[in-house]
């Protein structure tokens, strides 16, 4: 798999075009020949196919499972594309499950999860985060779109690619195992313009790595944000707060937001401030510090920009490290888009309850979305979000697990 992807693959860009399509068809036959003997529930398969349950109208559910050579454990529905779970090992080699979410379909169709709508373990579109008051304009005519989250628009509106039913194929490759998950958002589905074609493919692989590939052409400009919206707690879910992880955010700048968290346009260093995670620094630290910017979020939930040598560029970079010194656990996340949302979990209350019968209290998970900026359709000075036809959108982003005695070693 190339190390280079393109955002917005241009036509102009054969040899990059030839690659990735190359890839990506590669994949697609590999996932097709394998789906019907690799989903099996043969004991000695590293793929599990069970039913998860079935919608109110009736259509089935399916929950995957996938383990890698070192035992790391993965589970997905294709409701949602939701992890389910991830089971990794501790330091003492002892395995917890360290994503936030529920282990029935019912409990993500409640009125309970629904209201609060944290979004566990989803994939997120047509637009990850928030784009201001619902409106845009795009090609001279203004869009509208649902205001779910106060004033504003947020995560793909009321029922966004979290909330649908993907086509789900289970795959073994010379990568690993995983699923690819295809789904249509229709031309004005949630106010958007355009048939968006979209495909996401989980891969885990034995280098204890989750690689996450998004993919999609649309038939109509369209703004497209496409993101993953795991909540970890590396203590294993169920735990108490993460705000002893220690974060590194590879990021010189963020946007700061009003009190709506929409982006003011303006890009500020971190430097010495409380977003300043360049070096590995407590979560709990500075969250409670006076700052304006805390006070909009109730804590951190804000974008990050990524430090790139080529602002343009699109190559893989490191854009997150988070490490718990209890059980050694860390993910490394990579990255080729050019920010990071970092969610320190403020808005969990105690009213939801995850897989161990445990309350999900105040930031006990934090989220790490790889994305393009907030408002982008808004914000002429940000790098943007439309998708043309012709054009394809890819996106990369891969999570690393490993458990260490500290953070540098």
């Amino acid at each position: 798999m190339p190390l280079m992807y393109s955002q917005r693959l241009k036509n102009g860009s054969p040899l990059l075009f030839c690659a990735i399509a190359t890839v990506l068809l590669a994949n697609a036959a590999q996932a097709q020949s394998n789906s019907e003997t690799d989903a099996g529930s043969g004991a000695d398969s590293n793929i599990q196919t069970s039913v998860f349950g079935h919608l109110p109208d009736g259509r089935q559910v399916d929950v995957y499972q996938f383990t890698n050579a070192n035992g790391i454990e993965l589970r997905v529905t294709n409701y949602g594309g939701i992890i389910l779970s991830l089971k990794t090992p501790d330091m003492d080699g002892k395995f917890d499950d360290i994503a936030l979410g529920f282990d029935s379909l019912e409990a993500y169709l409640s009125d309970e999860y629904r209201q609060a709508n944290p979004y566990f373990g989803a994939i997120i579109g047509r637009y990850g985060n928030r784009i201001a008051g619902g409106q845009f304009s795009l090609d001279g005519e203004s869009y509208s779109l649902a205001t779910n989250d106060g004033s504003n628009h947020l995560h793909g509106g009321e029922q966004g690619f979290d909330k649908v039913l993907w086509q789900a194929e289970p795959f073994e490759s010379e990568a690993g195992t995983g699923l690819v998950l295809r789904y249509t958002s229709e031309d004005g589905e949630e106010g958007y313009p355009g048939k968006l074609e979209t495909e996401v493919t989980y891969t885990l692989t034995d280098n204890d790595e989750l690689m996450v590939e998004y993919r999609a052409v649309t038939d109509k400009a369209t703004p497209v944000n496409l993101t993953q919206h795991s909540y970890f707690n590396l203590k294993g879910e169920g735990s108490d707060t993460i705000l002893d992880h220690q974060l590194m955010i590879n990021a010189p700048e963020f946007t700061p937001v009003n009190d709506t968290l929409i982006p003011t346009g303006e890009i500020r260093s971190v430097d010495g401030t409380p977003f300043d995670f360049t070096q590995a620094t407590p979560i709990g630290e500075r969250i409670e510090q006076d700052n304006e910017q805390l006070s909009f979020g109730g804590g951190y939930d804000h974008n990050f920009v990524l430090a790139r040598d080529d602002a343009a560029s699109d190559e893989l970079v490191v854009a997150a490290k988070v490490w718990e010194s209890q059980s050694g656990r860390m993910v490394e996340i990579t990255t080729t888009e050019p920010a990071i949302q970092f969610y320190s979990g403020n808005f969990l209350n105690g009213d939801l309850t995850g897989k161990q019968g445990q309350a999900y209290g105040h930031r006990s998970g934090f989220a790490l979305e790889t994305q393009h900026y907030p408002d982008s359709p808004n914000q002429e000075a940000f790098p943007s979000t439309t998708l043309e036809p012709g054009d394809t959108y890819l996106s990369r982003t891969i999570y690393r697990f490993s458990a260490q005695e500290s953070f540098d070693e």
